[in-house]
């Protein structure tokens, strides 16, 4: 998964960072009275490009944040925008290379932990859920954003298979594992089990309109890279213009994307 990270990191920052804006946007949202209350440390759980991160710093003037990835890739493109795009803010934010179930902090660092739709990539999300409530001090709190399981079809992704077969061009390859959440009870019950207090956990549906060009660029540079990099120029142009032909038959609707969404929260007892 790192490795897959380490090659898309230009292409995340570019077509799949603005997807999940909205859901960042209201994650910060609901953490915002807690962090009025003066300067606070906080650790972004898989920053990826530092959107997350980089939210927290332009809303808050008292905090300092530390972005771990698992991506060496990622953190390098962080460490870059925000050398961009961060002004007097930047002194105030810094990436490290980490894994979410081995963070290199030690006990109660932090105030704050914060996850943007990363919980679900974790091979093992009851042991990341505990490094991150060891790493919290006594109070702190832990809140993120993940999908849920959901058996909804995307009109894009099904004309996308379908193109492809029609090319004879191999379909794309699912693993079979998937570390959505199955439900909010889920979300919530993890947490406790991790030793989270004070547990809440509330669905939601994260919408987002493409373009038929942006479907294709986040496919091509995104979602489906490894696969565009394989195939013959020759062969990669039929695909795109037989995808163009498709698109072109969508509604806006068609072209939205719906997928349900979980924010969770809990805190380290004081005990």
């Amino acid at each position: 998964m790192a490795e897959r990270y380490d090659r898309i990191a230009e292409g995340y920052a570019r077509w799949w960072a603005p997807v999940l804006t909205p859901a960042v946007e209201r994650l910060l949202d609901r953490v915002g009275p807690w962090l009025a209350n003066g300067p606070v440390h906080v650790l972004d759980i898989g920053t990826g490009t530092g959107q997350l991160a980089f939210g927290a710093l332009s809303r808050w003037n008292g905090i300092s944040v530390v972005g771990v990835d698992a991506s060496a890739e990622m953190r390098a493109m962080a460490e870059a925008l925000a050398d961009q795009s961060l002004g007097p803010a930047r002194r105030r934010f810094r990436a490290e290379v980490a894994f979410a179930d081995e963070l290199p902090f030690a006990d109660g660092t932090y105030d704050l932990a914060l996850s943007s739709f990363v919980f679900q990539l974790v091979p093992n999300r009851a042991r990341a859920l505990r490094e991150a409530r060891r790493v919290l001090r006594p109070g702190g709190l832990l809140a993120y954003v993940s999908w849920l399981q959901d058996d909804r079809a995307f009109a894009p992704d099904l004309i996308f298979d379908e193109v492809l077969d029609a090319l004879g061009i191999p379909g794309r390859e699912f693993d079979g594992r998937s570390g959505d959440l199955p439900s909010v009870g889920r979300a919530a019950a993890e947490l406790r089990r991790a030793g989270f207090a004070g547990v809440s956990a509330e669905a939601d549906e994260l919408d987002h309109r493409f373009s038929p060009e942006g479907y294709l660029a986040f496919l091509s540079e995104f979602d489906e890279e490894a696969l565009f990099g394989e195939l013959d120029p020759a062969l990669r142009d039929r695909l795109l213009a037989r995808m163009r032909e498709r698109l072109a038959g969508l509604t806006p609707d068609d072209l939205t994307m719906r997928f349900p969404i979980v924010f969770a929260a809990g805190r380290r007892s004081r005990r």
